[in-house]
């Protein structure tokens, strides 16, 4: 699978949420459960220049459709989670810089995350294939997240704005998707993303967020049947990129949690 980055970079725009009557919330808000997951997607979306960050100290900026990716990437990202910030204003909810302010104020400690993205980099440009692999996991939950939720809340105003975030993230996935096929050729590749993923992976946030909040968010989108069928269908995803098939990497995450 190519990914056409000039293809990618003519579409790339702010979500469109012109249409949006975020005053209807006031008439019919969300439910406590839903704010709860709209808060966590918040908090993520607006921790993307945070994950850019980490990738562009690493060989990754070397190359010039991943870096051109990369900045698109954290604008639609910006956008993302300034919608869902408005959703949750009209919860009379705390949102946009000054929520953002004090998670990262929290999660100060994950500065240290950069050091390491150097150190892996110095050693190894699988450092890459790491970094593409793991986007390509975080977009597809991502978005099936946005969609699971769409249909959980089955609100005549949210879930129209989170399918239409999910169609961006899709574009989000080809890319990353793409990249990990390209990289992942090599036996040496393969046995350091296979190792990294086993040893590190977690749902996207849980290095942001706290666990418990984590834990419901997978409660939430995962849980039930639905959420099974949808954590397998991710899984054997991933199983089709060279060498990492029978991880059961978001499987394992349903079934730890629902434990």
């Amino acid at each position: 699978m190519r990914f056409d980055i000039d293809r990618y970079l003519d579409k790339v725009a702010a979500l469109d949420d012109s249409d949006i009557d975020y005053e209807r919330f006031a008439d019919e808000p969300l439910s406590d459960d839903v704010l709860r997951c709209l808060r966590y997607m918040h908090d993520v979306e607006h921790h993307t220049t945070c994950y850019l960050r980490d990738l562009l100290v690493t060989s990754a900026h070397e190359d010039p459709a991943v870096t051109s990716f990369l900045a698109m990437w954290s604008y639609e990202e910006f956008w993302h989670g300034e919608a869902i910030g408005k959703v949750l204003e009209a919860h009379g909810e705390l949102a946009g810089r000054d929520r953002v302010a004090l998670t990262r104020r929290r999660v100060g400690a994950d500065r240290l995350r950069t050091l390491g993205f150097m150190a892996v980099s110095s050693f190894t440009d699988n450092v890459v294939a790491i970094a593409m692999t793991w986007g390509a996991i975080n977009e597809w939950t991502t978005q099936a997240g946005y969609l699971r939720l769409a249909s959980v809340a089955d609100h005549d105003v949210l879930s129209p704005l989170l399918r239409r975030i999910a169609r961006q993230e899709g574009r989000h996935i080809d890319f990353y998707a793409s990249q990990a096929e390209e990289r992942l050729t090599s036996r040496s590749a393969q046995r350091w993303v296979r190792t990294a993923l086993k040893a590190k992976w977690k749902p996207v946030g849980s290095n942001v967020m706290p666990n418990a909040e984590t834990d419901h968010l997978v409660r939430m989108l995962f849980g039930g049947s639905e959420g099974a069928a949808m954590s397998e269908r991710i899984d054997e995803r991933i199983d089709r990129l060279p060498g990492l098939a029978g991880l059961g990497l978001v499987d394992d995450v349903r079934r730890s949690v629902a434990a």
